[in-house]
């Protein structure tokens, strides 16, 4: 084999195996956003936040398929804001919205649970919608809508993204008043909120880091600690004590909760008068962590 080719074929290989985790999580994450749209949305008649929201309420309304609101909705923004997007974000992108699409489509006569406790619908379609969403954003893609449309106003305006999108969203849920009733829009509201709680937690949760401080008399046994037996790096800081004047090594390093609570138990067998301050990272990028690829 020609060797140009044979390096083409191993960069293509080495870029498939990469993106490989983004695939199965942007294609389960569409698939879980799809039924809760398709099976706990859509048959109760609430409202959704974004281009998911309008799909929605144009259904209510004109009886017009969801599926192809969201998919003339998303290019339009797509071509829109194509100068000011990643080239990841819109590959990736591109792929998400089409999959939703098609799902969409396949799910328009799935049966769905005859529940009777409205707010229980409400509070099952936020939970499973943020589960799917928060999948996708994880992997570094995204279901377009209003993301695109955030993004790209954010580095063209620099307008605040938790601003913008909630008086979309407001304007949305406001707009579907007429359709679905007060009542069915404060439904629409409690799902909503579930569903960016649930978003968050699944970003945290899969990226949740305990960012820890130890000043010790004994900074090289507990460096050798995290490095060795918890196969973790450590930062030195050099400190100095206010009172003593004298100086100090602070230990900085990144572990898992229950790395932190091996770190507890050493210190306390080897240094009770060490001082250590944990405190939650909400996210960690870099070798060792979260990939770096995520955000090109």
């Amino acid at each position: 084999m020609h060797p140009k080719l044979r390096a083409i074929l191993s960069k293509t290989c080495a870029q498939i195996k990469r993106e490989l985790p983004t695939f199965i999580a942007t294609s389960f994450g569409c698939f879980i956003v799809a039924f809760g749209i398709m099976a706990l949305t859509v048959p109760y008649k609430f409202p959704d936040s974004g281009i998911s929201g309008i799909a929605v309420l144009s259904n209510y309304a004109f009886s017009i398929s969801p599926a192809w609101v969201v998919a003339f909705a998303n290019a339009a923004l797509l071509l829109w804001g194509l100068k000011e997007l990643p080239k990841r974000f819109i590959i990736w992108t591109v792929y998400s919205v089409s999959l939703l699409t098609v799902l969409l489509k396949l799910m328009e006569n799935i049966p769905h649970p005859d529940l009777k406790e409205l707010l229980l619908v409400a509070i099952l379609a936020g939970v499973v919608k943020g589960l799917g969403g928060g999948l996708v954003i994880r992997s570094g893609s995204s279901l377009g809508g209003t993301d695109i449309l955030v993004v790209a106003m954010r580095r063209r305006y620099g307008i605040e993204v938790g601003k913008f999108t909630f008086y979309i969203n407001l304007f949305i849920l406001s707009a579907s008043i007429p359709l679905v009733g007060l009542e069915g829009a404060l439904y629409g509201l409690v799902s909503i909120f579930c569903n960016g709680v649930v978003m968050d937690n699944v970003l945290k949760s899969f990226d949740r880091r305990r960012q820890v401080f130890v000043i010790s008399n004994e900074p090289e046994s507990v460096s050798n600690f995290v490095i060795k037996e918890l196969h973790r790096g450590v930062t030195l800081l050099h400190g100095e004590g206010g009172y003593t004047k004298q100086p100090r090594k602070v230990i900085l390093c990144l572990l898992t909760p229950r790395q932190t609570v091996e770190l507890k138990r050493f210190l306390a067998q080897k240094d009770p008068t060490a001082f250590m301050v944990v405190s939650d990272a909400a996210e960690v990028v870099g070798k060792g962590f979260k990939s770096w690829h995520h955000h090109i």
